[in-house]
Order: C-alpha cells, then sequence, then structure tokens
C-alpha cells in the first residue's frame, strides 16, 4: 500500500526503467513477451514508443494463458489486424495514472473509445475483467501496471 504511494521506482523495477518507454520496458521485463509481441503485430507499438504520457495495463503472459484456446493465434493473424489493435488499444489510457489515482475512479475512458469499469475491493484494484497484480511500473513516456486477464472489448 505505502508503494502505491511512492513516486519513485520499486525494488522489481529495474534502476534504468525510468530511461525506456513502455515497450521497451515491457519488452524488459519478462513477464509480458506475449503482449510485447501482439504491441508490435497491432501497429500500435509505435504509437507507445512516442512521448505519450500512457497508462498501459498490461496482461501478464500468464493472463494471455487464460484466453480460449486459439484465440491468441486468430488475433495474430495478418487478417486480423484490426480486431487485435481493437483489444491492444483497450488496454492503454491517455496520460499518467498511478494505481493509488486509477483506484480511486469508477469506470477509466480507453484510447480505442470504450470505457472499462474499475473497482477497489480493499487494496485490491480491478479494471474490467482483470486484477492489477504489478503496479506502477515506471517508463520515460508513462506507466505499466501488470493485469491477470486480458480485456476483451465488446463489439458494436
Amino acid at each position: 500500500m505505502s508503494s502505491m504511494h511512492s513516486t519513485s521506482s520499486t525494488s522489481t523495477s529495474a534502476p534504468s526503467s525510468a530511461t525506456r518507454n513502455i515497450v521497451d520496458t515491457a519488452a524488459a521485463n519478462g513477464s509480458f513477451k506475449i503482449f510485447s509481441n501482439a504491441l508490435r503485430q497491432s501497429g500500435l507499438a509505435n504509437t507507445l514508443k512516442g512521448n505519450g504520457p500512457f497508462t498501459v495495463l498490461a496482461p501478464t503472459d500468464a493472463a494471455f494463458g487464460k484466453l480460449p484456446p486459439g484465440q491468441l493465434d486468430t488475433w495474430l493473424k495478418p487478417e486480423n489486424k484490426d480486431e487485435l489493435a481493437a483489444v491492444m488499444n483497450y488496454h492503454v489510457l491517455a496520460g499518467r495514472s498511478s494505481a493509488a489515482e486509477i483506484g480511486k475512479l469508477t469506470a477509466v475512458k480507453t484510447i480505442n473509445g470504450q470505457s472499462a469499469p474499475i473497482v477497489m475491493s480493499g487494496s485490491r484494484v480491478r479494471i474490467g475483467d482483470a486484477e492489477l497484480t504489478t503496479p506502477d511500473i515506471a517508463s520515460s513516456n508513462g506507466v505499466l501496471h501488470g493485469i491477470d486477464k486480458v480485456n476483451i472489448p465488446t463489439r458494436h
């Protein structure tokens, strides 16, 4: 809890993490290999290397493992790039928001245009169906939060 109020990097972050952009921070972490690949495949990686600031709710590799069998492979096909981009954009917020700041909200608007509900229960923060498990990973152009499930936007 006290670490959520701290502005310095936590002991789980590499000291140089604040010099890397969000994409490079996710890639260097080791828990976000699938997410990093999906960012590249969707075309969102170039955007997230920009000035920002961005808040990224990054599903861990274990979170991608909870998807229905074949779902990730389907998204990664070139003909499904738009659908993959919509899913990835549903995990990105404009601005830099700490876990403590997100926990005070009831919903956040993602850059794909849809809102995701937020529920705070004790010290746990849920965004959509995912729980924030690794808060406040600093980067040069925003902040990354690890989540335990891939949130899927509703289709119009």
